[in-house]
């Protein structure tokens, strides 16, 4: 940020007119101001390209005096308060934006305000799985959104790792039944917030639309079964983020144990958690996790019986969520983001593969078995296609998968859809993978952070996909006059929408590897 830039609370304050003369010309012209009227007290936002802007409002209070529990209404303000800078994220490691406790915002990117026009409102989620990341990344911006489909647009920050989700129902009692999933109840009072204040930022209360990928997918799929959040969003979309299972109180309580363990705060102390440093809290993160072998702790949903009285997709689909039109989306090769760097994963040799595909697949399979069934099917296919493809299907697409059979199942609205188009970075190395579809349904592929390269196909892709979800978002379905007919996905058929620049309808694509990985059971990593 510029040292000379020109605020409102600059204006406000007074500056001599001297500096106004200098700089008000230009900054003036080029950015104006709006005012909003929450519950807690008025915000000063701004007009930017033509789309009202509002961020860091506040829709919950600091959690640091409430740690492990639900979060309270934000304290109230009597002057007016700018919301023109992005809010603190929750504390995490390793992430280079200001964190807090005080972590309760959302952002807010609207046509207008007041009046009265009743647009879709569009939330969004950001990933993470339940442990990092926040919805200030410049990929989340919503202008272009809101001037393709004159829609409402919101992001949200809330408590993320063992600020959201370490159980202590076991180990602190009834006050602390609901402390594995305080983050995301932290997201039902932010879908309170939307609702009770759409109309005032152009919005329709009645046709909210939740979104999000990887882990934001798995929080809407987490949401979808729990009754806090009923009645709160109509549409739900999930990309490359699916949630199967949560934790149970025996894992979740041993995740606990062992993070108490790592603060060296004892059995006969554990209110000293309440005023530890939060880089102390932080730090601990990092344990080893109890029940799985080679990672950090987990943190995630946990069934408690209280906030989650279910699994959120196991043994079906959510009844409650049974009229909620939803879109179930994967990239055809999301694993090559996160194991697409692996030391000689580029040059796998075929005798080599099975071992390296054992810890990767998720399932408990016979990596050799898979081997050979890939190269019966893919014939052409070298040893790290394989690689990708078989981690893909057992690890990130399974999950996907088994979400939309159960909805189909049940009778409900449900729209699959698969990304095929492939990043060119690195020669075109990562294919199409994991975070490919943000920069797309975004809009925003010339953006810092996006994978996609702004060339006209890729252009074609995101007019394709934001479109679908702008319609989506308004109608409960996704289709459009630039888009093939998308039908439901239903167990006979399994249409899908494969996008790319020239995007198709596919019958149950990579059909055999789906049945290849349903041969053997699937429980979510994390949730055991």
């Amino acid at each position: 940020m510029s040292s000379t830039r020109v605020t409102r609370r600059d204006v406000l304050r007074g500056v001599s007119a001297g500096a106004l003369a200098a700089f008000s010309s230009f900054a003036f012209a080029a950015t104006r101001y709006a005012t909003a009227t929450t519950r807690s007290g008025k915000v000063h936002g701004s007009v930017e390209q033509g789309v009202h802007v509002f961020k860091g409002i506040p829709y919950g209070a600091d959690t640091s005096s409430r740690r492990f529990r639900p979060a309270l209404a934000p304290v109230a303000w009597k002057r007016a308060r700018d919301a023109l800078e992005y809010g603190p994220a929750c504390p995490q490691p390793g992430l280079a934006e200001p964190m807090s406790e005080d972590c309760l915002v959302l952002n807010v990117w609207t046509p207008a305000l007041r009046d009265g026009a009743k647009r879709a409102v569009m939330v969004y989620f950001h990933g993470g799985e339940f442990s990092s990341g926040s919805g200030s990344s410049a990929i989340y911006d919503g202008t272009r959104l809101c001037h393709r489909g004159d829609v409402v647009v919101v992001t949200v920050n809330h408590r993320l790792n063992a600020f959201g989700h370490l159980y202590l129902g076991r180990l602190r009692g009834a006050e602390y039944e609901a402390s594995g999933n305080v983050g995301l109840l932290d997201l039902v009072q932010a879908l309170t917030w939307v609702r009770d204040h759409a109309a005032e930022f152009g919005g329709n209360p009645d046709c909210v639309m939740v979104f999000g990928q990887s882990g934001g997918g798995a929080k809407i799929a987490t949401l979808m079964a729990m009754p806090a959040a009923r009645g709160l969003f109509h549409r739900a979309a999930t990309m490359s983020g699916q949630q199967i299972t949560a934790a149970g109180p025996r894992s979740s309580t041993l995740r606990a144990s062992a993070y108490l363990d790592a603060l060296k705060i004892p059995a006969a102390d554990l209110a000293r958690i309440d005023t530890i440093a939060i880089a102390d809290l932080v730090a601990a993160t990092r344990a080893p996790d109890a029940t799985m072998i080679g990672r950090a702790l987990y943190f995630g949903p946990v069934l408690d019986q209280v906030s989650l009285p279910r699994h959120p997709f196991y043994p079906d689909a959510p009844p409650q969520s049974a009229q909620i039109p939803m879109i179930i989306g994967n990239t055809r090769d999301e694993t090559r983001a996160f194991l697409g760097n692996e030391p000689g994963i580029q040059q796998l040799r075929w005798e080599e593969l099975p071992q390296r595909l054992l810890p990767h697949l998720h399932v408990d399979i016979s990596p050799e078995y898979v081997v050979a069934e890939y190269r019966r099917l893919y014939p052409q296919y070298t040893a790290t296609e394989v690689f990708f493809a078989a981690t893909t299907a057992g690890r990130s697409w399974r999950g996907a998968v088994i979400e939309a059979e159960l909805r189909a199942a049940q009778g409900s609205p449900v729209f699959a859809y698969q990304l095929n188009y492939r990043s060119p970075l690195d020669g075109g190395r990562y294919g199409a993978m994991h975070t490919m579809d943000i920069p797309l349904v975004f809009d925003n592929i010339a953006q810092a952070g996006s994978q996609t390269g702004a060339s006209a196909e890729a252009q074609r892709t995101a007019d394709q996909m934001s479109d679908a979800f702008i319609a989506f978002a308004r109608t409960g379905s996704p289709n459009h006059s630039t888009l093939p007919q998308w039908r439901p996905y239903e167990l006979d058929r399994r249409s899908t929408m494969v996008f790319d620049a020239q995007s198709q309808l596919v019958d149950d694509p990579r059909g055999a590897e789906r049945k290849l990985f349903a041969s053997v059971p699937y429980i979510q990593r994390g949730t055991y």
